[in-house]
């Protein structure tokens, strides 16, 4: 009798399964994005001592003094407007229509979870960077004001790649539709390529900067679809229209 006592004490204190997993998860999270800011931490350290001020350091800056000597009218504005897709409201606001409306649309948090880690994820991890690493901007004229964090990495580029990868992915798993999966790596791709090159030619990051930003945000995307999104081999396909 002592014994099932025992027993149903031990199963009402359990954690529920889900929770379980969702605690797995986020330990899971925490851990890899220490690796990705400890790595990121050594690249920006290379860049800002041993590399600073040397010959390396004036061929990275080579791109962006031939943007600096080709720009045009047109091009200043088409950049700016391009550099407001991975813009932080821009990012917020597309982020909270999507998780909202995909929890509705599927039915399910999955999804809208998968978002929310892959944005909060990256934004921390390129935040806790910039406290310790602080380059200065490419020694070109900026045609935008500079925020106060350091030029290493690349915000912008890291967030529109989560951002629009993100959703890519999302419909890449979801929908049935051709045309709407070959759309969303069409942006997924493009997007963030155009955001990329637009702050090079804006003067706002040397071309490390941004390959630092593809390196978190391609990093952080694969990590939080496979925690968060990869499918098990016994769950069912959950495609929509």
């Amino acid at each position: 009798m002592r014994t099932a006592e025992t027993a149903g004490a031990l199963v009402a204190t359990a954690p529920h399964p889900g929770v379980a997993e969702a605690r797995g998860a986020v330990g899971r999270l925490v851990a890899a994005a220490v690796v990705v800011w400890g790595a990121l931490c050594g690249a920006g350290y290379l860049l800002t001592r041993p590399l600073h001020e040397t010959a390396f350091e004036r061929r990275d800056a080579w791109v962006n003094r031939w943007f600096a000597a080709h720009r045009s009218s047109t091009w200043n504005t088409v950049t700016h407007w391009l550099t407001y897709a991975a813009e932080t409201l821009t990012v917020i606001a597309v982020g909270v229509v999507f998780f909202v409306g995909l929890r509705f649309a599927l039915g399910r948090w999955r999804e809208s979870l998968f978002l929310a880690a892959a944005l909060v994820g990256e934004v921390t991890i390129f935040l806790g960077t910039t406290v310790l690493i602080d380059r200065d901007r490419p020694p070109v004229s900026h045609l935008d004001d500079a925020p106060p964090t350091s030029s290493f990495p690349s915000g912008h580029t890291a967030a529109a790649l989560v951002l629009y990868g993100a959703l890519a992915i999302i419909a890449l798993r979801v929908s049935r539709r051709a045309w709407r999966r070959r759309l969303a790596v069409i942006v997924g791709v493009a997007i963030p390529l155009c955001v990329a090159s637009a702050r090079l030619y804006r003067g706002m990051h040397f071309p490390t900067d941004v390959l630092g930003g593809v390196v978190l945000g391609l990093a952080w995307l694969v990590i939080t679809w496979a925690v968060v999104l990869r499918r098990r081999r016994d769950e069912p396909t959950d495609a929509v229209a």
